[in-house]
């Protein structure tokens, strides 16, 4: 954390100088142009971090790991800048889940009990792991459209997974999550409260913390996992994998398939995220965030709740699945009848919306100028 807060004004500085900023368009919701190398101050936090945890704990399998953070931060930065083709940074995703799967041996190899299946042989683990991997990867960066979103659902993410593997004992995880989750706290404090310091984490930053994310996932559903102790408390590690990152998947995957459905590419960006509906309805930016986190953290509830109800790992994940599905789909397809009807549902939501602004006095004030007191 104290390596993130130092370097963040020094990446904010160069990237002013080098007009390196995300520039507003008619997609976009800022409305001046932002400095867009967040993600770079967040991997110096988590490098300087992970260095330092060497010197008292055994990290050697966390090399290959960084490795391919690095590839991600690079390919996103150069993306930020001069924006690359869609396409050449899939091949590079995909290369990247393979570099994985066979270095480290992070796969998806093992469904641990879900449908009567442990062991998954490699024709079907090496493209089950590479779809993962891009669609986890795409999820989080296709999030990032709001102040603290993504930083504030990786946090989250990062405290929830830590705290699977710390239970588990797996202390090379627990270490991965701990640094994540400390380096983005600058970075989140920043991008919500800070004026002159805003800096936003850019696809650099998002596409490394989607492979984090990935690399979670694959930790927990590999055949030697810490984490098989949870199957034997009858706990479904896919749904509860699914349930932590629930939101960012089923958004995506409704966003996607409506794009395809109107014809155009599943790439082509637009206005149709969940954190935009929430936009349109009045609400600020945490305000907007605020409500998505709760929406996830319902959908862990409810998995956990089906869990301790003696539920099969089976119907956890019909559970998880249903829960995610309502909560994308069904939230952004009743809102939009609400919104054309003009229900009374659609007046509530928009009222809460106001509320959800603060205006920068008091606490907020306090926080903006200490986020941005070595930038003035």
């Amino acid at each position: 954390m104290l390596a993130a807060i130092w370097i963040f004004p020094k990446i904010l500085r160069i990237a002013l100088l080098k007009d390196i900023v995300d520039n507003p368009n008619a997609r976009k919701l800022q409305r001046v142009p932002i400095p867009v190398l967040g993600g770079v101050a967040v991997m110096f936090g988590i490098l300087v971090a992970l260095i330092v945890c060497r010197l008292f704990f055994d990290c050697s399998n966390l090399f290959t790991i960084m490795l391919a953070m690095l590839v991600m931060l690079y390919i996103g930065t150069i993306d930020d800048i001069i924006e690359i083709s869609p396409y050449l940074r899939f091949l590079m995703e995909i290369a990247v889940a393979i570099m994985l799967m066979y270095t480290c041996n992070y796969s998806i190899n093992d469904f641990h009990g879900l449908w009567g299946y442990h062991f998954i042989n490699l024709k079907v683990a090496l493209p089950l792991t590479v779809i993962t991997v891009v669609g986890l990867v795409n999820a989080i960066n296709l999030i990032d459209g709001v102040d603290g979103y993504s930083s504030g659902y990786c946090i989250m993410a990062c405290f929830i997974f830590g705290v699977i593997f710390y239970i588990a004992g797996d202390v090379s995880m627990v270490m991965l999550a701990s640094v994540c989750a400390a380096s983005l706290i600058p970075f989140f404090l920043h991008n919500v409260f800070g004026l002159t310091s805003k800096m936003f984490i850019g696809d650099g930053g998002t596409l490394v913390m989607g492979i984090v994310m990935s690399i979670f996932v694959l930790n927990m559903l590999k055949t030697d996992t810490y984490c098989a102790l949870y199957e034997s408390w009858g706990m479904g590690l896919v749904p509860l994998s699914l349930a932590v990152l629930s939101i960012p998947v089923f958004d995506t995957i409704r966003v996607m398939s409506m794009r395809i459905l109107r014809g155009v590419s599943p790439f082509h960006p637009d206005k149709t995220h969940l954190h935009h509906l929430f936009i349109s309805m009045g609400y600020s930016h945490i305000g907007a965030t605020i409500t998505i986190l709760l929406f996830n953290l319902c959908n862990i509830l409810i998995w956990y709740l089906s869990y301790k109800l003696g539920a099969s790992v089976d119907w956890q994940l019909y559970i998880v699945i249903l829960t995610s599905f309502l909560s994308t789909f069904g939230v952004y397809g009743l809102m939009r009848v609400a919104q054309r009807r003009r229900w009374s549902l659609w007046t509530f939501m928009c009222r809460m919306g106001r509320i959800s602004h603060i205006e920068r006095k008091g606490l907020f004030l306090w926080l903006q100028k200490v986020m941005d007191w070595k930038i003035n």
